[in-house]
């Protein structure tokens, strides 16, 4: 009798011109994977990838299943690691830092039926795609409001590692900085890491050695805000708001916000209309923020930030505009021209009056 029945129901769904198979396939939800540089514990640019993650399965529950995996050191680890996602079922997979680059090139070849969406790169293909956010615009915020707070006249600025992503905001807090302080300096500490606590603090210390007054940093823990409020100086939080890891030194936090490109992404996907593209996401898509604004700063240095993000969001404000000069006198922007997101991509320079040298 059970025979039957369920000869009858495979029957009945044929008829409806589908098979029982495809009924339960339409069920299933679709598998996203996430591969991350540091631990999400790290509050800053793991955490919050693996934040926006999290709100894309409350945004869409029961559509999806997603799975990350942290800590991947960048190169072969990262190619073993995104295969084993793309086995695994994943129809989309972000890689989420620089060095994930051609490994995800690579899987992708393999895997052509897979999408996948590579964080800060610049190598597209069928099914590569790229994103970035522009923490540019946040960077230069920063810089106005190091401007004006140092009494040394020296900022400082933990970098990772020589990429143009680096530069460009370098580039962008010293802009952002000269642009109410003539004779502010930026001094530069390379660690060559996104995420070591140790090497971050001793860099920050040796910073503030050096006189300097203000500390930002292109790496992820929050051992720099700490050193900051040990040491009685003022610094800028990375990736997410670390307010409460320096509550006198924090000047406000550059707050990444991907949740809107992950969804995007994925109803897309949903609905077939993704393509490969090159996606920035800044201050006008609310993909950086700039979280918990001291209420212990000066209320023209307060005024002064707001000011200087609405231009920014608007678009009446434009940092990456000529005429610009690199530290060497050679002109890079002509007057009057704004960077395009291609020429942004390739900053290979440290603007005028910025006393470093371009990694070779």
């Amino acid at each position: 009798m059970k025979t039957r029945i369920f000869r009858l129901l495979a029957v009945a769904a044929l008829t409806a011109g589908c098979s029982i198979a495809s009924v339960s396939a339409a069920e299933e939800p679709m598998k996203v994977g996430f591969i991350y540089v540091g631990p999400v514990g790290d509050h800053g640019w793991s955490y919050e990838h693996d934040r926006a993650r999290k709100e894309l399965e409350k945004a869409l529950p029961g559509q999806i299943t997603t799975t990350f995996v942290e800590n991947v050191a960048e190169g072969a680890d990262a190619e073993r690691v995104i295969t084993q996602l793309a086995k695994s079922g994943n129809k989309v997979i972000f890689t989420t830092s620089f060095g994930f680059m051609n490994p995800t090139l690579k899987v992708a070849k393999k895997f052509p039926n897979v999408i996948f969406e590579h964080a800060t790169g610049y190598k597209r293909t069928k099914n590569v795609g790229t994103y970035i956010q522009r923490a540019y615009e946040g960077r230069y915020v920063a810089g106005v409001a190091a401007g004006m707070l140092t009494k040394s006249n020296t900022i400082g600025y933990i970098a990772s590692f020589p990429i143009p992503e680096v530069y460009r905001d370098i580039d962008a807090v010293f802009m952002g900085a000269k642009s109410v302080n003539p004779n502010v300096k930026i001094k530069i500490v390379w660690v060559n890491s996104w995420y070591d606590p140790g090497k971050e603090t001793d860099a920050a210390n040796t910073l503030i050695d050096q006189g300097v007054d203000v500390l930002m940093q292109h790496t992820d823990s929050p051992a720099p805000m700490m050193v900051a409020e040990k040491r009685g100086i003022r610094a800028v939080g990375q990736a997410s708001d670390v307010s409460h890891y320096g509550p006198k030194a924090h000047i406000f936090s550059i707050v990444d916000n991907w949740e809107p490109h992950y969804l995007k992404t994925i109803q897309a996907v949903k609905d077939g209309s993704w393509k490969p593209q090159d996606y920035w996401g800044g201050f006008a898509e609310d993909v950086v923020k700039l979280g918990s604004i001291n209420d212990n700063l000066p209320q023209n240095v307060k005024d002064a930030i707001n000011t200087t993000y609405t231009k920014i969001k608007t678009g009446e404000l434009k940092p990456f505009t000529g005429p610009l000069k690199d530290n060497t006198g050679k002109e890079v922007v002509a007057a009057g021209h704004s960077m395009t997101d291609a020429e942004l991509a390739q900053i290979n320079w440290f603007v005028e009056g910025i006393d470093a040298t371009v990694a070779k």
